[in-house]
């Protein structure tokens, strides 16, 4: 029988970025500090969001009622990242994306993080976007997941596959 293993992974749940992103949107519309400010929100792209308004205050605090939206979903705000407002004719935009996978130099950092704090005989590997930690025991494994919740790697991260 293989040893116990998980995997280590950054995913969001797109259905609820978009519930949020929709919610946001909304709230925009009917609030009163809104009001005849131009204040959107929508989709550019398959994994990024533009923010727009006439004033740089305004689309910071859109930014902000997005961020509210994501929260109430259950999203990291780690998995987003909004850029610095910019003026594009008269209205300010702000560039958002939505961050998915662990990049191959976080993955390293990751893997030597379990090798160097984890318990002796966990093994981790780098497989594309994903971590597979694998030891002789669970309870090991239950470790390196408290040591990685522990620890901030900047990135939101979940664990999947247990077994």
């Amino acid at each position: 029988m293989a040893d116990p293993s998980f995997d280590v992974v950054s995913k969001v749940d797109h259905q609820e970025v978009d519930n949020a992103l929709n919610q946001a949107g909304k709230e925009l519309s009917t609030r009163f500090d809104f009001r005849g400010t131009g204040a959107k929100i929508e989709w550019s792209g398959s994994d990024g969001v533009v923010l727009e308004a006439e004033t740089e205050e305004r689309v910071l605090a859109a930014v902000e009622v997005f961020k509210e939206k994501l929260i109430k979903r259950g999203i990291s705000l780690k998995a987003f990242d909004a850029g610095e407002p910019a003026v594009s004719g008269k209205v300010y935009k702000v560039q958002g994306k939505i961050i998915e996978g662990i990049a191959s130099d976080k993955a390293k950092q990751i893997a030597k993080f379990i090798r160097d704090e984890g318990p002796k005989g966990v093994q981790a590997q780098i497989q594309g976007d994903q971590l597979r930690v694998s030891g002789k025991k669970k309870d090991h494994l239950q470790d390196v997941i408290s040591l990685l919740k522990n620890k901030d790697f900047e990135i939101a991260l979940q664990f999947t596959n247990y077994r």
